[in-house]
């Protein structure tokens, strides 16, 4: 069940999914914990705050088990459960924006956290959707493009057209007119 690689033990995922398959909760379990990093970076950049990140996350899990043996190739084991991630995000951003506000202010979670996040945070927020999304897909968790394609289930030129897109927005709002001519 687990390969060396470089002098560590990694769990081997083929065998975990194989597994999973069978209904194995422990081999799921370790799956999903393989997998716990991804999930959240990417539900963290989609929504805005921890819990919302968590319920999604927690979502994701569920749905995986109960439809893992829907899953067709193996290999494909992190598209789908990608895919499944940004729907439950998707579905839990739809809600918010439902939702009824009232004049109370709501409670603020201080944290501290690098310039570097809080401005890659800002960016990704000036983004709709559709351009984060791939974004996210592209430069966070380091799907190609074919893979984000998929994931999304949009032709391949759309997703550069996107990436491309949203490139040019965040250049647009970072640097001035006069600043870009000097970077090209």
């Amino acid at each position: 069940m687990w390969k060396r690689t470089y002098g560590r033990k990694e769990p081997d995922m083929n065998n975990l999914i194989k597994k999973a398959k069978e209904r194995d909760a422990d081999a799921f379990t370790e799956l999903m914990q393989s997998q716990m990093q991804n999930m959240y970076k990417a539900a963290r950049s989609l929504l805005s705050n921890e819990e919302d990140a968590a319920d999604a996350i927690s979502e994701t899990i569920l749905t995986c088990w109960e439809k893992i043996d829907r899953l067709r190739e193996d290999r494909y084991f992190r598209t789908w459960m990608t895919r499944i991630l940004i729907n439950k995000c998707n579905d839990i951003r739809k809600k918010k924006e439902n939702l009824f506000f009232t004049d109370e202010m709501p409670e603020v979670e201080v944290r501290e956290e690098g310039y570097g996040n809080l401005e890659w945070n800002e960016a990704l927020d000036m983004l709709d959707g559709k351009y984060r999304t791939v974004i996210i897909l592209y430069y966070v968790e380091g799907f190609k493009m074919s893979e984000i394609a998929e994931i999304l289930e949009i032709p391949e030129a759309t997703v550069r057209t996107r990436i491309a897109r949203a490139r040019k927005k965040m250049s647009e709002e970072y640097y001035p007119k006069a600043e870009r001519r000097k970077l090209i």
